[in-house]
């Protein structure tokens, strides 16, 4: 009988892909762990979104999950010590595609009106929650590019993606016939020191 656990983890190390051992707090680990942390967060919010009504948006959710895996591969494999695995590439025609999901998003949404405060409906809630998770992966992973190759078409990925996030948590309220929260300027009082 096998075992989920090892216990090879017990004293803060852990293997890449290519078996080399790492601490687990280098930013390699940081990058690959906050991209699954992204990936979980898109699970409950596939989990918000009906499959009637959300069927085009839960397809390219879906998309990003499984393409979210192969970031992860990528990110864990140094490089330097071992290629990247066949089909865990992200191409152009992934950036084209979110692009084009963004457009489709977008289409029929009012225009910009003011900054938009993370909330609405429970799914456009966690549309936000997933925006600002894939904003933070792709710092780690800037951050990981400094000291090793990244591929600039995942960077470009991730930079799609959040946009998409935000465009979907929008379209999420509109669907669901919610207002978007528009930030309000605070009011200067005369006692106020600024």
């Amino acid at each position: 009988m096998s075992h989920l656990y090892t216990r090879t983890g017990d004293t803060g190390m852990t293997s890449l892909v290519g078996g080399q051992r790492v601490p687990k707090t280098h930013i390699r680990l940081e990058a690959y762990g906050t991209v699954d942390e992204l990936n979980s967060h898109l699970g409950l919010l596939l989990s918000y979104l009906n499959e009637n009504t959300y069927a085009t948006e839960r397809d390219t959710l879906l998309r990003v999950q499984n393409l979210l895996f192969s970031i992860g591969s990528m990110l864990a494999t140094d490089t330097r010590e071992r290629d990247v695995r066949p089909g865990r590439y992200i191409t152009q025609e992934d950036v084209e595609d979110m692009e084009h999901a963004i457009d489709a998003a977008e289409e029929g949404l009012p225009g910009w009106r003011g900054f938009i405060l993370p909330g609405g409906s429970p799914g456009a809630a966690q549309a936000h929650i997933c925006r600002t998770v894939c904003r933070r992966a792709e710092r780690r992973i800037h951050a990981l590019a400094a000291e090793a190759d990244v591929d600039p078409l995942l960077l470009a990925y991730m930079n799609r993606l959040s946009d998409y996030l935000f465009v979907l948590a929008r379209r999420i309220n509109k669907t669901e016939a919610v207002e978007d929260i528009i930030w309000q300027k605070r009011k200067k009082s005369e006692d106020s020191a600024w």
